[in-house]
């Protein structure tokens, strides 16, 4: 049979899926990547003479393509945050990027060395990746659509988390490209300090703040003076993502950091206006037709034998991250925070999904240089992403269903049964 046939119709069944399912497992402690990944297993797992799925055999189309989901999650990301940015108002998730994945990523790359006998360089390489929080397959526990209003301290915490701290990781991966090829006069580490920290960080701040302002000017201003008929706004969402992210990578700023930035300032101006939403809407459909896509690709390279170079030395580094090392490090990181209640700390603290950005910055990392032991980190990373799909899945709906009662709020799934059968306005 034609593989292109078959793919058009393993991709419209999916995309039929993933438009039905997220609202039909709302009530259940399921979520629909779990679904997906064993629906790419299945695939696989049939004589349909599909192409493998192996990253090593296909790694420009990882990077891109992983790449692409993430940058349009991070815009959508930013445009439902309707909590206007000062140090006060964001200092949770500013915690958890600036503290907490940096312990992190310290304690990650010891425990590689350590426990999976992996050299620096890869260790640091295998932590940078899996110490962001992922924007893309955490929507159970972020903040709901624009103008929505349920932005509680752990949604939001956890949504901040996300958009932030997948531009903020991108140094330590450069850190362990140039310990690869750090010479004795240690030049190379100067060079990572100069440029890949303080320079690609202030050019993503401020070229993300710059994209946003100037898109917002056309956006909501333009029109007006020029006496132009809005339409086709789910477009500007795309024209952001790719504008601001293509222009900073030109300039050699962090694309994640301005995408998010400037999603973020683009919020900022004019908060009630509909077209807020309509932007949100059309990047989050997107995003989930690009998640399709990944996660049955996923499920194929784990049936084709991805986990195949694990060792259950590799399989407990992934197991720490999840369940000591984030745990852990969110509790100490916010112990001061009086703002956030311990319950609070305990579900920020646990529900750090790993996903999709970790596979772009390990597919990223190893297009530019040989590492060793790379078969291993990507055994690593497909176990780690494997298991927090899973557990916090399955976690993510009664855990915040039990959060949202203690705190006395209506639950996702009663405020849209509300909104389907309430009586539209005349």
């Amino acid at each position: 049979m034609p593989i292109y046939n078959i793919a058009l119709v393993l991709l419209g069944l999916a995309i039929l899926g993933v438009a039905w399912l997220p609202s039909l497992l709302e009530k259940y402690p399921l979520s629909y990547p779990i679904l997906f990944i064993g629906l790419g297993m299945a695939a696989y797992a049939l004589p349909l003479g599909l192409p493998a799925a192996d990253p090593f055999q296909h790694p420009q189309l990882t990077t891109h393509l992983s790449e692409l989901c993430v940058i349009v999650a991070l815009t959508g990301t930013g445009l439902k945050i309707d909590r206007p940015f000062s140090l006060g108002t964001w200092r949770t998730p500013l915690l958890l990027v600036l503290v907490l994945m940096v312990l992190t990523i310290a304690g990650l790359t010891l425990v590689g060395w350590l426990l999976a006998g992996l050299a620096i360089p890869s260790a640091l390489l295998l932590a940078a990746a899996l110490a962001p929080t992922d924007p893309v397959l955490a929507g159970d526990v972020q903040v709901g659509d624009p103008g929505e209003g349920r932005e509680d301290n752990v949604r939001f915490s956890l949504t901040g988390e996300a958009g932030l701290n997948d531009g903020l990781a991108f140094p330590f991966v450069y850190l362990a490209l140039a310990l690869l090829s750090t010479g004795a006069d240690g030049s190379r580490l100067w060079e990572w300090v100069g440029m890949d920290v303080a320079y690609r960080v202030v050019a993503g701040l401020g070229l993300g703040w710059l994209s946003g302002q100037l898109l917002a000017y056309l956006i909501f201003n333009l029109p007006k003076a020029l006496s132009l008929k809005p339409s086709a706004y789910g477009f500007v969402a795309l024209a952001v993502t790719l504008t601001s992210y293509g222009v900073t990578e030109l300039l050699h700023g962090y694309g994640f950091l301005a995408v998010f930035i400037a999603a973020v300032t683009l919020r900022s101006r004019e908060r009630k206006h509909e077209y807020h939403r309509m932007m949100h809407a059309f990047t989050d459909q997107l995003e989930r037709l690009l998640i399709v896509i990944i996660l049955i690709l996923f499920g194929g390279a784990l049936f084709g034998g991805l986990l195949a170079p694990l060792t259950w030395a590799g399989a407990g580094v992934g197991m720490l991250l999840l369940l000591v090392l984030r745990p852990l490090g969110g509790m100490l990181t916010l112990m001061r925070s009086k703002r956030v209640t311990l319950a609070e700390r305990v579900v920020i603290s646990f529900f750090g999904i790993r996903g999709i950005g970790s596979v772009f910055y390990i597919a990223f990392a190893l297009e530019k240089a040989m590492f060793p032991q790379a078969r291993l980190l990507w055994a690593i990373l497909g176990f780690t992403m494997l298991v927090s799909i899973v557990l916090h899945g399955v976690l993510a709906t009664p855990v915040m269903n039990w959060l949202d009662r203690r705190h006395g709020r209506a639950i996702t799934a009663e405020l849209n049964e509300s909104d389907t059968t309430a009586t539209p306005a005349h």
